[in-house]
Parts: C-alpha cells; sequence; structure tokens
C-alpha cells in the first residue's frame, strides 16, 4: 500500500531570515525528500503551504489509507534527513497499521517525531455512530 510524505513547503528554520536564502528551508526539504524518493513505488510525495507546526519546522506528515500516521519535524534540509524520512516512509508502507518497530527506525528519523494520529474509522464504523 502506498505511503504519502506530505513536505510543507513554506517552513523556515529560526535563521532563515538572517541567513539571506531565498529559497524556504521547506522548499528545499521538498525538492531532496522527492529526489529521495523518485525510484519507490511504495511512497509518493506531494507539497502543502503549511502545515501549521512552524515552532518544529521542517515538517513532514507520513500517511497512509487505513494506518497510524505521523508528524515528524524538526529536520534540517539536508540529503540525510530526506533519505531518512523516505527509508522510514517505505517502512511504513510495508506495515499494516503503519507502526514501525522503533530497532527498525533510520537514525535520521530518531528524535523528530512531533504527533501519532490513529486511522480514521471505517464507514461502516460511521454510520454506526450516527444511529
Amino acid at each position: 500500500m502506498t505511503t504519502w510524505i506530505t513536505i510543507c513547503d513554506t517552513c523556515k528554520l529560526d535563521d532563515w531570515e538572517a541567513s539571506g536564502r531565498e529559497q524556504k528551508d521547506g522548499e528545499v526539504l521538498a525538492e531532496l525528500v522527492e529526489a529521495a524518493a523518485a525510484d519507490r513505488a511504495d511512497v509518493q510525495t506531494r507539497r502543502v503551504s503549511c502545515l501549521m507546526g512552524c515552532s518544529h519546522g521542517c515538517n513532514v506528515a507520513i500517511q497512509g489509507r487505513d494506518k497510524l500516521n505521523y508528524t515528524l519535524g524538526r529536520f534540517e534540509p539536508g540529503v540525510e534527513a530526506a533519505e531518512a524520512i523516505v527509508d522510514y516512509a517505505a517502512l511504513h508502507a510495508e506495515s499494516a497499521s503503519g507502526q514501525v518497530p522503533f530497532r527498525q527506525w533510520p537514525q535520521g528519523v530518531k528524535g523528530h517525531f512531533v504527533t501519532r494520529h490513529p486511522p480514521l474509522p471505517k464507514p461502516e464504523v460511521e454510520a454506526e455512530a450516527a444511529e
């Protein structure tokens, strides 16, 4: 099953304005994640302008249908971070529940988890709740 990496392309680290860089840190990370995921059939990427995690920038969401979903942040935009994000997303894609044992996590994502979201209820559960 496909796992999606949603990358905030408007994230700016604390030093962004003073740095004089034109490209936002989130844009840099998005380009690197997209490149790292280019040959992965089980991982797709998309960009969004703001995941509302500004105090945790750079942010990504790891999402899969009927699976646990995660928000990760506090990344420095670089090749190592991008590769770790994609490697974790591939493990997420392999997992039936979306949960990946800690011992399998790429080193580059450890310490970057911000939130975990349970999967949305299945339509039949929603219908029962509405009755």
